[in-house]
């Protein structure tokens, strides 16, 4: 799932007068006030009594509500926009840990009130440091992009992908036991392995370890994090004493 979320976001202060606050509610659910006649109606003011000086007030009372409106719309897209940098990595279009951690909440929650599993994906990359050390850190953060961007194009649009740290990434893989997160771990490690990057001319590439954890929506998200890390290093243990 790319970075997307939803707020809640407090309606703008409106400090004028009551039929100014009445007229910009219904502004907000019928859209922009076109004419005078308009408001006239919302406001029970018949058209005889329409004079020159109402009607001066009701086009200054129109010009405030749709001032009103851009300001509460220039506030939503601010907040939005902060909403989204403090949920985002830095270096890529995934969610941090802070936000990976609340979306695994959600989904623990969801899996105990409907009694279906889901799972947790916890990817190890390898080879950061020989990447950073010959071609530099802007190498390492490529190879981090690169990463994201494999992982977000091979999910599900209602699975979670996040930067857990480092060079550590989770996927939450909505409705699938430990069999199908298995195997779908495993499919994305073989994807990372194969599908080299290109970096100032240079063809690079890096191998991932991962591990599976599947949860009911029981126990802590750390602890559910834990154990997905520890099936990770036990895999990684298990690959490097085949090899």
């Amino acid at each position: 799932m790319r970075v997307s979320r939803t707020s809640s976001v407090k309606p703008a202060a409106r400090t004028h007068s009551v039929a100014t606050v009445e007229a910009s509610a219904s502004v907000e659910e019928t859209g922009p006030v076109r004419s005078v006649q308009e408001v006239a109606a919302f406001l029970g003011i018949p058209e005889v009594e329409l004079s020159a000086n109402v009607r001066r007030g009701l086009d200054k009372l129109i010009s405030e509500v749709d001032r009103l409106r851009r300001v509460g719309e220039a506030k939503d897209r601010r907040i939005q926009h902060l909403e989204q940098l403090a949920d985002e990595d830095p270096l890529m279009p995934i969610l941090n840990r802070r936000a990976f951690v609340r979306e695994l909440n959600r989904m623990m929650a969801y899996a105990e009130r409907y009694h279906v599993p889901s799972s947790v994906l916890y990817f190890d990359v390898n080879g950061m440091k020989a990447i950073n050390d010959r071609y530099g850190h802007a190498a390492g953060d490529a190879a981090l992009g690169h990463i994201a961007d494999l992982l977000l194009d091979n999910v599900r649009s209602s699975d979670v992908v996040g930067r857990l740290g480092g060079d550590e990434f989770g996927v939450l893989l909505a409705q699938a036991d430990e069999t199908a997160a298995t195997l779908k771990g495993q499919q994305l490690a073989r994807l990372v392995a194969k599908t080299s990057f290109s970096f100032r001319g240079q063809t690079l590439s890096v191998d991932a370890a991962v591990g599976a954890f599947s949860f009911d929506g029981t126990g802590e998200a750390t602890d559910i994090l834990d154990r997905a890390d520890r099936a990770m290093y036990e895999r990684k243990r298990a690959e490097r004493k085949a090899s």
